[in-house]
């Protein structure tokens, strides 16, 4: 069984979040979602709503198997933590992985992580992984490395597959 981290914030993707909560979870693993506050319910796009485990400062004195990074309006927030930017770094510079999808790519921008790392992402942010020197790629999933990228929730099915194959 391994620990996953997955972040949520107002405003996220609800498919984006709960599809691989719930995979993740079916699959053996722990599942902890972390927001600003602990316990605080946070309300997706969709009006889903999700209650966090940890807070991000809790996340960031803990070590994780993964990071998931679910998209909608949440990650121009999430990127915005630096303890957030934290957890992705160290998860990503011990060879775990970290998986995003649609805007979630905005994270690991932020996170300085995808210079020369061939990703995916929703279009709208397609100008912005290239610009922080990632190779875009229109495909439903991509894999490079430790790094697990997907465009929007049409991709969540070969995203969760891809994260469980991975761990």
């Amino acid at each position: 069984m391994k620990t996953i981290i997955l972040f949520v914030e107002d405003k996220y993707e609800d498919l984006e979040l709960w599809y691989p909560k719930i995979r993740l979870e079916e699959a053996g693993h722990r599942v902890f979602v972390a927001g600003p506050v602990a316990g605080h319910i946070y309300t997706g796009k969709h009006g889903y709503p999700c209650k966090a485990d940890l807070s991000f400062k809790d996340a960031a004195a803990k070590s994780f198997d993964a990071v998931v990074i679910p998209g909608g309006f949440a990650p121009d927030r999430l990127r915005r933590s630096p303890e957030v930017l934290h957890v992705v770094k160290d998860t990503f510079s011990k060879g775990k992985p970290v998986a995003f999808i649609c805007h979630g790519g905005w994270v690991p921008i932020s996170a300085k992580i995808l210079k020369g790392k061939k990703v995916t992402g929703t279009i709208a942010i397609k100008d912005d992984l290239e610009n922080a020197g990632a190779i875009w790629q229109d495909m439903p999933v991509v894999v490079d490395g430790n790094l697990i990228s997907s465009r929007t929730p049409l991709d969540l099915a070969v995203f969760a597959k891809a994260i469980v194959d991975q761990l």
